[in-house]
C-alpha cells in the first residue's frame, strides 16, 4: 500500500490535536486507567545513580563455545566494540567451559590479558547458571552459593558477576523470585557496587506483567533491582515470531507475552537505561529470535531516538565479533566517535516538566509511525 504524503501529513496533523494526556509512547497497548502520569514514565526521566557503574550504553558479548585453533580469551582488538566479555559459565559445583579456560590459565598469563582488557576500556566477567542449572529447584542455598560465586570472581580477578538464571520450573512454582532475592542481596554484599559489576540476564517474558503468580522479575526489579547494574534481556528464544520486529522488540510484542518489549517494559516501571537489548549472533545460535545486522542496527538506533540508551548483549562470540558489534552499532553508537565520546565528561540528565517529557514522547512517536507508513 502506498501512503500519499498529504495523507501522511494529515495522519500526523491528526495525532498532534490529540489531548496530550492521550501522548503517551506506546499508549495504544494499554487501556487508560492503566496509563501512568506523566512523570511516572521513566526513560527519559532515569534517576540520576549514586554508584560508579560504568554508563550506559554496554555492549556485552558472551562466551561458551569452545574456540579451536584460537587465541582465548580473545585479543581487545577481536572483540572491539565491546564493553564487557563474560566468560561463561560458573557452575554450583564450580567453572566450567570458557570460565574453567580462564581458570587453567596461569597467573602470569591472567595477569597480562586482564591488563590488555583495562586499557580497551574492557570489564572480563564470568556469567553464571545458563540454561543447565536449576539452583533453586535444586534447592541449593542462595546465600552460600552468592559466597562461592564471590571468592571465584575475586580469586581469579574478574569485574564482576552476570546472574543467567535459567530455572524455569521455579519461576513457574513462584520460588524463583525469593531465591534470586536472597541470592542478589548476598552476592552484593560481597562484591560492592561501583567495586564489581553484577547484571542479571532474564528472559524478557518473565517481565510479563500478570503471567506470573509472584510477577517473575517485576518483583525482582522491586525487590533488588537498585543493586543490579543492568539487565541483559533475552529477546530470543521465546516462539518464531516473538521479538522479530523492530515494533514487536521496542515498542509493542505479542499477546503470547504482553507488554514485554523493551519500552513497555519501562513503562512498568524497569529503568530505562538497565534494558540492554539481547540478541543471538547468528540463527544457529538460538532457537530463533534471531535478526541480522543491518536490522537490527535500525532498531537500536530507533530506540535512541526514542530515549533509550542501555546498548546490546549478543550470544556468542566467537560469531558475534569486532565486526559484529560494529554493525549493529553503526547507526546509532559508531565504534570509533563512541571512543571519542567516551573520552568526555558525561552530559547531565535532561529534565523538564511533565508536560515536556510526554510531549517529547509523543513527538517521537509521530516520527516513528510515521516512517512505518512510508515503508508500506
Amino acid at each position: 500500500m502506498f501512503i500519499s504524503s498529504t495523507q501522511l501529513f494529515a495522519t500526523a496533523a491528526l495525532a498532534a490535536l490529540a489531548p496530550l494526556s492521550a501522548a503517551v509512547p506506546c499508549a495504544g497497548s494499554y487501556p487508560a486507567e492503566a496509563r501512568p502520569k506523566s512523570n511516572d514514565y521513566r526513560p527519559w526521566s532515569t534517576p540520576v545513580k549514586g554508584y560508579a557503574t560504568p554508563s550506559p550504553p554496554h555492549f556485552v558479548v558472551y562466551s561458551d563455545e569452545w574456540v579451536s585453533g584460537g587465541q582465548f580469551p580473545p585479543t581487545p582488538a577481536q572483540i572491539s566494540g565491546f564493553t564487557v566479555f563474560a566468560l561463561s559459565f560458573w557452575l554450583s559445583s564450580g567453572p566450567a567451559d570458557n570460565a574453567e579456560t580462564w581458570v587453567q590459565l596461569d597467573n602470569s598469563t591472567r595477569s597480562s590479558i586482564k591488563s590488555s582488557y583495562e586499557q580497551a576500556g574492557i570489564k572480563l566477567i564470568v556469567s553464571a547458571f545458563g540454561s543447565t542449572e536449576t539452583p533453586a529447584s535444586s534447592n541449593n542455598d542462595p546465600t552460600q552459593t552468592a559466597q562461592n560465586l564471590a571468592n571465584f570472581v575475586k580469586q581469579y580477578d574478574l569485574d564482576g558477576v552476570d546472574v543467567d538464571f535459567e530455572d524455569f520450573d521455579a519461576m513457574s512454582a513462584g520460588t524463583g523470585v525469593q531465591w534470586l532475592t536472597t541470592f542478589t542481596q548476598a552476592l552484593r554484599k560481597q562484591l560492592p557496587q561501583g567495586q564489581y559489576l553484577l547484571t542479571h540476564a532474564p528472559v524478557a517474558p518473565w517481565f510479563s506483567p500478570g503471567m506470573y503468580t509472584d510477577n517473575a522479575y517485576i518483583q525482582v526489579d522491586d525487590n533488588v533491582g537498585n543493586l543490579i547494574d543492568w539487565y541483559n534481556v533475552q529477546f530470543y528464544n521465546q516462539g518464531s515470531s516473538e521479538y522479530t520486529t523492530c515494533n514487536g522488540l521496542l515498542y509493542e510484542s505479542s499477546q503470547t507475552w504482553p507488554n514485554s518489549s523493551v519500552f513497555q517494559l519501562a513503562y512498568t516501571g524497569v529503568e530505562m537505561d538497565k534494558i540492554v537489548i539481547g540478541k543471538p549472533a547468528t540463527s544457529g545460535d538460538a532457537s530463533n529470535g534471531y535478526m541480522n545486522t543491518t536490522y537490527l542496527a535500525q532498531c537500536v538506533a530507533d530506540a535512541k531516538q526514542d530515549g533509550w540508551n542501555a546498548g546490546v548483549m549478543v550470544w556468542e562470540f566467537p560469531d558475534a565479533a569486532a565486526s559484529w558489534i560494529q554493525s549493529v552499532r553503526a547507526k546509532s553508537w559508531p565504534v570509533s566517535s563512541f571512543k571519542k565520546q567516551t573520552q568526555q565528561p558525561m552530559p547531565a540528565p535532561v529534565r523538564g516538566s511533565g508536560s515536556q517529557v510526554i510531549l517529547q514522547g509523543f513527538w517521537e512517536r509521530v516520527r516513528f509511525w510515521s516512517m512505518e507508513l512510508i515503508q508500506l
